[in-house]
């Protein structure tokens, strides 16, 4: 694990000598371990941190964290994947943004710690996320830089499941210095900041050369965030199926802390044991069917049916947690939802891929389709408060079944988009 900076790749453009050995399980511990560290924040540490600067109102202290992040990541994923399809790094395309996003992810938690009001722990957040989108969109580019279509599924499967297995990591590391706060923040951090920069000295990241540099001027520019909808139909179906798939994520992800604590009666100090124990029971019944489904998907050379049976699994769990009356039975729910992510997630990243408008420079493209994963978080917290309210009563103060409910119906709809796409069967 000494690899040289300077890249063993094909020096040809568009000419792709498969990954090194050992890549698929380097990319998966970086992945894995940035979605860690992210993902405990935005579903643990956040709403504790919250908690901690004002009571009465942590919820909107959260919501008002998450919204803005969101919509910085709204413009990062697609600004830095432009930015790596043309950078002329001597050491890569891919590389630096690895390097830059531990880096980040270090400030963005040391941060999170000394934040001593809502807008510091805004800027803490803004500073995690840009980390997080620098490592992620890298990883995500990396596949289709060195990996041909046909052999995407066992990739993909590691790529999507990067987001479950974090949470479990993330939950897991921060919960087991639970309650020091500071500790639970800045583990997962650490781990995360390790395996990127492991990452990065190990990967075959060939230098792009300035011939092979794509165009730009002020109308790439504002293309940076634009794709035709006209010119590439199947892409932006397939953009339209992952928001509304993510809708449910992002409901269920910022607000299962507060759920547990409100609904479920968890103790707050212990409520990071109570997230593993959910995290462990999604993300296991998803390693269990991922891979599988991602072999199988491959074989019969199938994309499509297998992310509409996803979304619809996905939307049965959501419902199913939105009326689960106890502790145990919000596990089967999210065992259910566990399985809706595995085979989700086994194949959409595959599915994406084949429907890239510019294959050769996926890097751009790839940062708008993850506009499709991280909108939602936008979104949720911009209409949590009204569905939160509705039917609210003085048991019932804050209407989590609404929430879920609206999750659940977008994930159907989100099923629905996928059979217009052409092209993928």
């Amino acid at each position: 694990m000494t690899a040289s900076l300077e890249s063993t790749a094909a020096p040809v453009a568009g000419v792709r000598t498969g990954p090194r050995r050992g890549f698929l399980f380097f990319l998966g511990a970086a992945v894995a371990t940035v979605n860690g560290a992210l993902l405990a924040t935005a579903v643990l540490t956040l709403s504790l941190k919250a908690a901690q600067l004002d009571p009465k109102n942590a919820t909107t202290v959260l919501s008002v964290v998450i919204g803005i992040g969101s919509v910085v990541a709204l413009i990062a994923y697609p600004l830095i994947g432009r930015l790596s399809d043309r950078t002329l790094s001597r050491f890569g395309r891919r590389r630096p943004y690895l390097v830059l996003g531990a880096i980040l992810l270090a400030a963005g938690a040391l941060l999170t710690v000394a934040a001593s009001s809502t807008a510091l722990l805004t800027l803490a957040y803004v500073v995690t996320m840009v980390g997080a989108v620098c490592a992620l969109v890298a990883c995500s580019a990396i596949v289709p830089d060195q990996v041909e279509p046909s052999r995407r599924g066992t990739p993909s499967a590691i790529v999507g499941l990067g987001a479950p297995i974090g949470a479990v990591l993330g939950i897991f590391l921060a919960q087991t210095v639970q309650p020091n706060l500071a500790a639970m923040i800045l583990l997962p951090a650490g781990v995360a900041v390790v395996f990127t920069l492991v990452l990065a000295v190990f990967v075959s990241d060939r230098p792009l050369a300035r011939e092979e540099r794509p165009a730009f001027a002020l109308r790439e520019f504002f293309q940076t965030f634009w794709v035709n909808p006209a010119k590439s139909p199947a892409f932006a179906w397939a953009w339209w199926s992952r928001l509304l798939i993510f809708f449910g994520v992002a409901a269920v992800n910022a607000y299962q802390a507060f759920y547990l604590i409100l609904v479920q009666h968890v103790n707050p100090a212990t409520v990071g044991t109570s997230l593993f124990v959910a995290s462990l029971v999604g993300t296991g019944v998803s390693l269990v069917f991922a891979p599988l489904m991602g072999k199988l998907s491959d074989k019969v050379g199938r994309r499509k049916p297998f992310v509409i049976a996803a979304a619809l699994i996905f939307g049965v769990g959501l419902a199913l947690v939105a009326f689960a009356p106890s502790f145990p039975t919000f596990l089967i729910a999210i065992a259910v939802i566990g399985l809706g992510q595995g085979v989700y997630f086994a194949v959409d990243f595959a599915l994406v891929t084949q429907v890239l408008p510019d294959p050769e420079n996926p890097a751009k493209d790839l940062g708008i389709m993850n506009l499709a994963s991280s909108l939602p978080s936008s979104i949720v917290p911009a209409i949590a408060p009204a569905l939160l309210a509705l039917g609210a009563s003085a048991a019932l103060p804050q209407n989590f079944g609404a929430l879920f409910l609206a999750g659940a119906i977008a994930a159907l709809l989100g099923a629905a988009a996928i059979l217009p796409i052409r092209g993928v069967k």
